[in-house]
């Protein structure tokens, strides 16, 4: 079991408080806000509550609804943002720890993206990220890394508004590449949880056929607002091809959907005074070849149905959020050889969010997480051929018990010194990982061995 050092961690303070100071440097120069607010002239703290990413307030809701049209169409509409990081994982035992355990204990610079978009027309506007992952690979040999770049989430709409029968309405057009990324709250996969690291144990390895689809597909949808109250979306996602390739550019494609994949998602919402509160549904119908690399073959059915619900309070010096999320998918298909042992499985995710914000500048959260699902010895492998005809425990990342199980509490603190600065930690404590608390790879490794420190600074201009 290994736990950073003194030495690490002061290693690691000096390397932030340097980052810091140069940023601060640069933006105090610069004078420059992210595109969004640059166009509509407000704070961060105006779209986004107690200016924590990506949180929206009623404002931000309707920014979006709108098409990112508010506002006066900015000179550049371009925006950057890095993260520099620290990840530890509380026991790097295995027999390829500079493998297993990557940049373990190590503080470097992590993505950098490239924001661009806003308003194009009146009635047209775009949300686009182009992401630079600095550790995208590691040669298996060399254990060299190599940086990628490739498309991260884009949304283009078109939107409108009307009255009728007393009433306001907002419709729109949206064109996608990852199925929620479109919501106006919180609660939906694309965006519940902001952890942007490739290293470390950071969630449940299982994950529903709507949170795997983000940049691998193109979307259409149209959606409205009737009263400020009643929302609904319709939209239909295929793996990209031809022109719209683009949406998915620099990323492998890992799931190819056969035909249109329905999404929906249904909402109730309501403001009053400082607070508002929504209730929703959301789902997914997607069959997927079971061989990505080519569009024939036997699929796999996926349907996804979710229930979520968000509370917030947005006072001037106090702003408080909760939410919640769940996710139930059933598989199954004609033909699960080689995909799943079981003619069906289930699996189920469970979410639930609070954090408090104090002046946009001091905030704290904590998120709970259970994973659950059906027992299924090839979804869930536990087992090996070490090559000599013998069967093995998968160490690390197997099951012996063949279950997804994993549940675990998130505490976070964060300090934003302004508010194009944000600096971060997230603890990541597991309390069963793939299906039991102790000894759940069958090779001896316990479920808090995960347990994962995460330090960020994240900057926008």
């Amino acid at each position: 079991m290994t736990t950073p050092g003194t030495s690490t961690l002061r290693n690691l303070a000096q390397r932030i408080g340097f980052a810091l100071l140069l940023l601060q440097a640069l933006l105090s120069s610069a004078h420059a806000m992210p595109v969004f607010a640059r166009q509509t002239g407000q704070q961060c703290a105006t779209c986004h509550a107690g200016g924590q990413f990506p949180e929206l307030t009623p404002f931000g809701r309707t920014f979006k609804l709108t098409g990112y049209t508010l506002g006066q169409r900015a000179a550049v509409p371009v925006a950057l943002m890095a993260v520099a990081s620290f990840t530890s994982t509380k026991n790097t035992v295995s027999e390829q720890p500079s493998v297993d355990f990557a940049k373990d204990a190590v503080a470097l610079f992590q993505t950098g993206s490239v924001l661009f978009g806003g308003k194009i027309t009146d009635k047209l506007g775009l949300f686009a990220q182009v992401t630079y992952d600095n550790y995208a690979s590691q040669d298996p040999v060399t254990l060299k890394w190599k940086g990628h770049s490739h498309a991260d989430n884009i949304d283009l709409r078109y939107a409108t508004r009307w009255s009728r029968g007393g009433h306001d309405w907002v419709g729109g057009i949206t064109l996608n590449n990852n199925p929620t990324v479109s919501d106006l709250w919180n609660t939906a996969p694309a965006w519940i949880q902001y952890v942007p690291t490739g290293f470390g144990f950071t969630g449940p390895a299982a994950q529903p056929i709507v949170a795997q689809l983000g940049q691998q597909v193109a979307g259409l949808g149209a959606y409205t607002l009737w009263a400020d109250t009643v929302y609904a979306e319709l939209a239909g996602y295929q793996t990209t091809r031809g022109p719209l390739s683009i949406l998915a550019e620099g990323n492998p494609v890992e799931t190819r959907l056969r035909g249109t994949s329905p999404y929906y998602r249904v909402a109730l919402t309501h403001d009053w005074g400082r607070h508002n509160a929504m209730i929703g549904l959301f789902g997914l119908h997607a069959d997927v070849y079971q061989d990505p690399a080519i569009s024939a073959g036997p699929t796999t059915r996926y349907r996804d149905t979710g229930i979520d619900a968000q509370y917030q309070y947005l006072g001037e010096m106090h702003t408080a959020t909760a939410q919640l999320s769940y996710v139930r998918e059933r598989i199954r298909g004609g033909d699960l050889a080689g995909i799943a042992s079981n003619a069906s499985d289930t699996l189920r995710q469970l979410r639930m969010k609070g954090s408090y914000i104090y002046r946009a500048k001091l905030g704290a959260g904590l998120t709970f997480f259970n994973t659950s699902g059906s027992a299924d010895d090839t979804l869930y492998p536990g087992l090996q051929d070490d090559g000599a005809g013998n069967l093995t425990p998968i160490a690390i990342n197997g099951s012996r018990t063949n279950r997804p199980d994993t549940r675990g509490w998130i505490p976070e603190v964060f300090w934003t010194p302004e508010q194009h600065v944000r600096i971060g930690a997230q603890y990541f404590r597991f309390t069963r990982y793939n299906g039991a608390s102790t000894n759940y790879d069958g090779a001896g490794r316990n479920a808090a061995g995960n347990n994962t420190l995460f330090v960020y600074l994240w900057a926008a201009y």
